[in-house]
């Protein structure tokens, strides 16, 4: 049994604990020891361990920087972490997406239902694939994609060949429902799951649900390779056509030729990331179990105050990518938080289908008052592994003296 797949082990026994600032006392943890006596409390800390430096001093001194052995390695453990058959490494979260679209065949004006309520990536690469994105409405307690919606728009087109759900914060969105859908429709999923590293849903990962699911290891995500994406998928036509393309559309026979048999981009992970990414991955069941007790230390002080804590349905398995709460004083708190140096953020404050580069696409006038309202009222505390018991008190206390002193 590999280190992976030991973490992966250990992670199905741990639940959200009661918030002892875990993820703060391993033994590689690069955290400053004087970090009790800040006061700041930054939204995000990306954390590297002196194995990873380690790993990336032999790949700069092999010589082999570019996608090669490093790649294939990471490629096939994140593969196996998921539960899938192939992974297929790319240079970003948004490059894995476009990849995964080219690669299930989406074709010039073919439309995909997907959420209006995300980073604008997941949008974006509908349309640099050549299809049309359509929005279907939120769950307004998930912020994932509501089925039933889906089912309306489903109903109101005929044009529909796919559906991109979004598992947002750390959360996945409803696929058991959404792929009951899509299978009763003969239409393709892929999941973006760039924010979910390691959720479940009855006890299976992300990434296992749909015929492709992408990842993102941007610094702030639960793992990260600095910058970097993967395609992971059980389908062989797939999986062949994904590394096709994010390698110029080359036959990937293994015959070593410059024979391009398709159009493609040049999308590919480098060695370096891939070094940082497989040490991540031993570690991304540590860093998930601390977010979960980060985020159950704020459930446990914050549920009697007047905002919505984040939800976890019965038999979901948040990892909390974000600490999302909301409230129509959302505006206010965040200024008093900023005033006593908590970091936040908002994700996100304007829905897809109302930003400036949508204005033309066909679905950018509808009514999504779910999606709407939540970027009118969320906001994200930190949550991040990196987080000293100390760092979490002074969240709390900033919230709760907002709400308590109004």
């Amino acid at each position: 049994m590999t280190d992976t797949e030991t973490n992966a082990e250990t992670e199905t026994s741990i639940d959200a604990g009661t918030g002892s600032g875990a993820g703060t006392d391993t033994a590689d943890a690069e955290i400053d020891p004087d970090r009790e006596a800040t006061t700041p409390v930054p939204i995000a800390d990306p954390e590297l361990s002196a194995e990873a430096v380690g790993r990336v001093e032999s790949i700069l001194e092999d010589g082999r920087l570019a996608d090669g052995p490093e790649v294939r390695a990471f490629e096939e453990e994140f593969a196996a972490y998921c539960g899938t058959e192939t992974g297929v490494a790319t240079a970003n979260g948004t490059t894995a997406l476009h990849a995964a679209l080219e690669a299930v065949g989406l074709e010039d004006g073919d439309a995909v239902i997907t959420s209006p309520f995300s980073f604008v990536a997941s949008a974006n690469a509908i349309r640099l694939a050549g299809g049309t994105p359509v929005f279907a409405d939120i769950d307004p307690e998930t912020y994932t994609l509501d089925p039933a919606d889906v089912e309306r728009v489903l109903d109101e087109r005929d044009d529909i060949v796919g559906i991109l759900p979004v598992h947002l914060y750390g959360l996945p969105a409803d696929m058991p429902a959404l792929c009951d859908i899509a299978d009763a429709r003969d239409l393709f999923v892929i999941e973006d799951a760039c924010q979910a590293h390691g959720a479940k849903i009855d006890g299976r990962r992300v990434g296992e649900f749909g015929d492709a699911a992408c990842f993102s290891f941007y610094p702030t995500k639960n793992m990260t390779t600095g910058e970097g994406g993967m395609v992971v998928t059980d389908r062989d036509d797939v999986a062949d056509r994904a590394a096709s393309y994010v390698n110029h559309g080359r036959d990937m026979s293994g015959t070593g030729s410059y024979d391009h048999v398709a159009l493609g981009h040049n999308y590919r992970m480098t060695s370096v990331a891939a070094a940082i990414g497989r040490v991540q991955l031993e570690r991304v069941a540590e860093f998930n179990r601390a977010r979960r007790e980060n985020a159950a230390f704020y459930d446990e002080r914050l549920g009697d105050l007047p905002l919505e804590t984040p939800t976890e349905p019965t038999g979901s398995r948040h990892v909390y990518h974000q600490y999302t709460v909301r409230t129509d004083d959302r505006d206010a708190l965040a200024e008093t938080l900023s005033e006593r140096e908590v970091g936040t953020g908002i994700y996100y404050e304007t829905p897809i289908h109302r930003q400036p580069a949508y204005e033309t696409v066909s679905t950018a006038a509808a009514s999504l008052p779910e999606a709407e309202r939540a970027g009118d009222e969320v906001l994200s505390l930190p949550v991040h592994p990196a987080l000293s018991e100390r760092d979490q008190r002074t969240v709390v206390e900033a919230v709760r003296d907002h709400f308590t002193t109004q």
